[in-house]
C-alpha cells in the first residue's frame, strides 16, 4: 500500500494512509466503510484505495458498492485476487449465473492457487443456495483437502467442506472436518471450534438417546419373559465410524480472500 501511495504528494499520502489504517482497525463495518470512503475522496485514482474501499463495503454487506469498487480496483491494478469477492457479491445480489461466469472464466487457471480455492468455496456456496448439497461437496474436492499439508487458507477450505457435508446430512464427517478446521485456524478466523463442539454435543446426545431406548427394551424383555433370553443381545449400539477416506470439497465471502486481496486486510455472503 505504501508503495502505491508514493504516487501521491507526501502530505496527501500520509492522510490517505491514516484513513486506510483506521478502516482496517475499525470494529464496526459501517465505520470502516466511512473511513475507506474518506480515503477514496482524497485518492480515487489509486488502485489500493479502491481495493480497500471495496473490501470495506464487502464487510459491511454493501454488495453492489463492493462490486463497483473491486471492478475499478482490478482495472487499475490488473490483479485477479479480487475475483472471489466479486463472485461472492454477485451471489449475494441473487445473480448466480454472473458469479459462475467469474468462477469458470478460463483466465482463472493462471491465478494463484489460493484464489482458485476461494472461488471454489464461493461455487460451493452457490450450489448450496440452489439446494444441491452433493454438488456443493464435490465443488470442494481438491487435492489440497487431503494431501496432509497445511496452508494459510486450509482452515477456510476445511470449514467450507464441513458446512457442505452438514448440508448433506453427514453430521459425523462434518464434525471431523470442523475439528480439522479448528486445528488449522491458529488465528481464530472462523468459528470452527464452536461448530465442532456443538456437533459433538448433538451427536453424543443422539447416541445417549439410542442407548436409553436399548436399555428400555432390555428391561422390558427381562421383566416380561426371562425365559426367552435377553433382547439386549441384539441391541448393542456402536459409535458410527468417521470416514477418513474423505471426499474433497470447497466461502467468500471469504476472509482468506480478503486477506489475499489486501495482503492482510474475510466475512462474506458465503
Amino acid at each position: 500500500m505504501r508503495a502505491e501511495l508514493r504516487t501521491l504528494p507526501g502530505d496527501l499520502a500520509d492522510a490517505v494512509a491514516r484513513r486506510l489504517v483506521a478502516a482496517d482497525l475499525a470494529e464496526d463495518p459501517e465505520e470502516a466503510y466511512e473511513f475507506a470512503l474518506d480515503a477514496r475522496r482524497l485518492a480515487a485514482r489509486v488502485g489500493v484505495v479502491r481495493e480497500a474501499c471495496g473490501i470495506a463495503a464487502y464487510r459491511a454487506g454493501r454488495w453492489a458498492e463492493a462490486l463497483t469498487e473491486l471492478r475499478t480496483a482490478r482495472r487499475l491494478t490488473g490483479r485477479g485476487s479480487y475475483l472471489p469477492l466479486m463472485a461472492d457479491c454477485e451471489r449475494a445480489l441473487g445473480r448466480p449465473d454472473r458469479a459462475l461466469a467469474i468462477i469458470n472464466d478460463p483466465g482463472v487457471r493462471d491465478l494463484d492457487r489460493e484464489v482458485q480455492i476461494e472461488l471454489r468455496i464461493v461455487e460451493s456456496g452457490i450450489r448450496r443456495d440452489e439446494g444441491r448439497a452433493a454438488a456443493a461437496v464435490v465443488a470442494l474436492q481438491v487435492p489440497e483437502l487431503t494431501d496432509g499439508r497445511l496452508r494459510p487458507w486450509s482452515a477456510r477450505l476445511f470449514y467450507a467442506y464441513a458446512d457442505a457435508l452438514l448440508d448433506t446430512g453427514r453430521a459425523e464427517e462434518a464434525r471431523d472436518w470442523f475439528g480439522r478446521a479448528a486445528a488449522a485456524d491458529r488465528d481464530g478466523e472462523t468459528d470452527a471450534a464452536e461448530r465442532f463442539e456443538d456437533l459433538d454435543t448433538a451427536i453424543f446426545e443422539d447416541l445417549t438417546d439410542l442407548g436409553d431406548d436399548d436399555g428400555a427394551t432390555e428391561d422390558g424383555a427381562t421383566d416380561g419373559s426371562a425365559t426367552h433370553g435377553s433382547a439386549a443381545d441384539g441391541g448393542a449400539t456402536n459409535d458410527p465410524a468417521i470416514d477418513d477416506g474423505i471426499n474433497d470439497d470447497g466461502g467468500a465471502g471469504t476472509e482468506a480472500a480478503v486477506d489475499g486481496a489486501t495482503g492482510g486486510a474475510t466475512g462474506g455472503a458465503s
